[in-house]
């Protein structure tokens, strides 16, 4: 790596390469094996590969070394054409590539920074995209990674010498401080030191959103004077507090040892946790058996950072985990208008309590906990009106499902945050409002945040014994009236909303597994089922329980069992909502029915526990977020509503839930 990282003029290596991922992935293996070198300007923007995801990029399994070294030794191991790798082990490492190309929304789904940094450790310096997911995106300038279009590319190969200017212009004026400093540590040690001055936020007051007026509550002023913020604004801000799970921590320490030593300190540890959640069924994964040293080194770093520093502790007891960060966290200590940042990208599941709440990188995290603030780029808005009440058969896993298909294909989510609001979501349980907002990652979105209203007080007094009704109103964050949304105001008939899926697509033909696939249940065909999983951080929340409850219910009630050859799973998200299910007799009545039970836990999710394919002929109805390919072992994966998916096991094929189905389908057969 270049110390003198970035240059004032950008240009060209004599001798490195520039590589371009193309949907034609034969053309990618060339480039890798054969030496084949090709010029933007023989090819067009839709060549190139959309919506390559952060799996793909770096695979959990990948995820397991802390090493960025060794993580680039694995760049884009989940890259698969007919089965197998297209980057071999070292690919792009002894490739000799200082450019990598894509196409539009490069890096979306997780906000593993790995994902940034095997292309920084294997020396790609240069970036180029038609569009890159937020959180990607975030990560690569945090680690001082030059990113540009395809017209700047088309002018580097013909041997132009660029000003870093060029670069950096679509950006705020802190990012291309951040940039020009080489990263985020840089930046902020030129910042403590003085060196740098910071742009003053703008006095004038205009209505605003409400992630606008939740980060004009946070500002850290130069001026010593309150500020209001608009898009597009770069700003410093605190946080009030934040987490990192087993996946991440141990970059985190490893980081702050590099750059403060290994007596650091973390100035408030009782804001922030550590999580065990995402690895505790990764061991019991037959394919992850060669990795359980480095699982095992991963446990281990966790509780050396969490020793170190005093972080609030949320480790496995007995093996079992208090539940998945994003649930916990809500139900522990995120609160109205609270300023959340965590290591993972679903951190957003805490806007449904009208807070400010998104992921970051470990990069970020590490700096952030340090030194007391994080940056922000204030983001656009787009805002989702809901009316009327959701049909029996839907939940909010269908309203994403619909927005993700009917918006955020075509990017109008993209890198914004997303209200919810309208008389519609009163109608929609704490729960529901959690699904929605944790999907928000799904739309590439900056992160989603709802309205409060008396539901909000109601599920907060029943976990805050401190707190009053009171306490809980005056801190209410709504937008104001006249605040500008860039995306647009969209109103949403709940009542039209129909039970859908997102389809596996079709990765060998250049349709990606991705969540925007949507297809209505009703027009999707006969598609029979090997395993229905339900659970996870969107789907493993009371209100979901209740859904599977439901379906479980009148399943037996109409003499019906898991049938043969269906494997049926539901993962409780936390500990609380393991205890609701037993109380309820929910549990038992699971059970009864043939459905086989996991702690709580991150699992099948990440591809690791029960539930996780292990054939490509295996198909999959789940209740998670993502299908990404090879995210959830090597079968195709439909998305679908908690409903869906318990409706769609009883039935052996996906069906959409309705309360008389099993009776009709009796009827049917008679």
């Amino acid at each position: 790596m270049s110390e003198s990282w970035p240059p004032a003029e950008v240009a060209l290596t004599p001798g490195r390469r520039v590589l371009f991922l193309t949907k034609d992935l034969e053309l990618i293996r060339r480039q890798l094996y054969d030496g084949l070198d090709l010029q933007m300007s023989d090819l067009s923007i839709d060549d190139l590969l959309d919506d390559i995801n952060t799996d793909a990029i770096t695979p959990a399994w990948v995820c397991f070394d802390h090493d960025p070294q060794k993580i680039a030794e694995n760049a884009y191991a989940g890259l698969m054409h007919e089965g197998k790798r297209v980057f071999e082990a070292r690919a792009l490492m002894d490739g000799g590539f200082e450019v990598i190309v894509s196409g539009q929304r490069k890096g979306t789904g997780s906000s593993r920074e790995p994902a940034a940094q095997c292309e920084r450790w294997s020396d790609v310096r240069i970036v180029i995209a038609a569009s890159f997911a937020p959180i990607h995106e975030r990560n690569n300038i945090n680690l001082g990674q030059v990113m540009g279009d395809h017209a700047l590319l088309e002018r580097l190969q013909a041997g132009e010498r660029i000003p870093l200017s060029e670069f950096t212009a679509d950006y705020d004026p802190v990012t291309r401080l951040i940039l020009e400093s080489g990263g985020l540590f840089p930046f902020s040690e030129r910042l403590k030191s003085g060196e740098l001055e910071l742009p003053t936020s703008s006095s004038e007051e205009l209505p605003m959103t409400m992630v606008e007026k939740m980060i004009t509550a946070k500002l850290v002023s130069s001026n010593g004077k309150p500020g209001h913020v608009r898009p597009g604004d770069a700003v410093i801000a605190q946080v009030d507090g934040g987490y990192s799970h087993e996946f991440t921590s141990a970059q985190v320490h490893e980081f702050l040892k590099l750059e403060y030593g290994d007596d650091y300190s973390i100035p408030n540890p009782s804001k922030f946790a550590v999580f065990e959640d995402h690895l505790l069924y990764a061991t019991g994964v037959p394919r992850f058996g060669k990795f359980a040293d480095k699982i095992e080194t991963l446990r281990r770093m966790q509780k050396e950072f969490q020793q170190h520093t005093g972080l609030r502790d949320y480790s496995a007891v007995g093996g079992v985990s208090p539940g998945i960060c994003h649930q916990v966290a809500r139900e522990e200590f995120i609160d109205v208008g609270d300023f959340i940042q965590a290591t993972d990208s679903h951190t957003c599941m805490g806007g449904a309590s009208n807070a400010l709440t998104y992921g970051v990188g470990s990069t970020e995290f590490a700096n952030l906990i340090h030194n007391g603030f994080t940056f922000v780029h204030v983001p656009e808005s787009i805002r989702f009106e809901f009316t009327g009440e959701l049909d029996p058969g839907c939940t909010a896993k269908d309203i994403m499902l619909h927005i993700l298909w009917k918006y955020a294909r075509d990017e109008q989510t993209l890198d914004r945050s997303i209200e919810f609001g309208g008389p519609g979501l009163a109608s929609l349980s704490m729960d529901e409002r959690a699904t929605l907002c944790n999907m928000a990652t799904e739309c590439s979105a900056k992160t989603g945040i709802c309205e409060p209203d008396e539901r909000t007080v109601e599920w907060l007094l029943a976990r805050r014994p401190g707190m009053t009704a009171e306490d809980i109103r005056a801190r209410f964050v709504l937008p104001d009236a006249g605040a500008h949304y860039d995306g647009g105001v969209h109103t949403i008939d709940l009542e039209s909303i129909r039970p859908m899926v997102a389809h596996p697509g079709d990765p060998d033909r250049g349709i990606p597994s991705d969540p925007t696939n949507g297809a209505y249940i009703d027009e999707l065909g006969d598609v029979h089922i090997d395993i229905a999983y339900a659970g996870s951080c969107t789907a493993g929340k009371d209100d979901d329980f209740a859904f599977y409850a439901l379906v479980v219910e009148a399943a037996l009630a109409a003499g019906r069992k898991i049938p043969e050859g269906v494997e049926c799973y539901i993962q409780f998200g936390s500990k609380t909502v393991k205890e609701l299910s037993a109380e309820r007799g929910w549990t038992e009545m699971f059970e009864k029915a043939g459905v086989k039970l996991i702690d709580p836990g991150c699992g099948a999710c990440i591809g690791a526990g029960p539930g996780v394919s292990n054939t490509q002929d295996e198909v999959t109805i789940s209740a998670i977020n993502r299908n990404y390919q090879g995210r959830s072992g090597p079968g195709r994966l439909y998305l679908a509503s908690p409903l869906t998916v318990m409706a769609s096991a009883f039935m052996g094929r996906i069906v959409a839930w309705h309360p008389d189905m099993f009776a009709l389908e009796a009827q049917s057969t008679q």
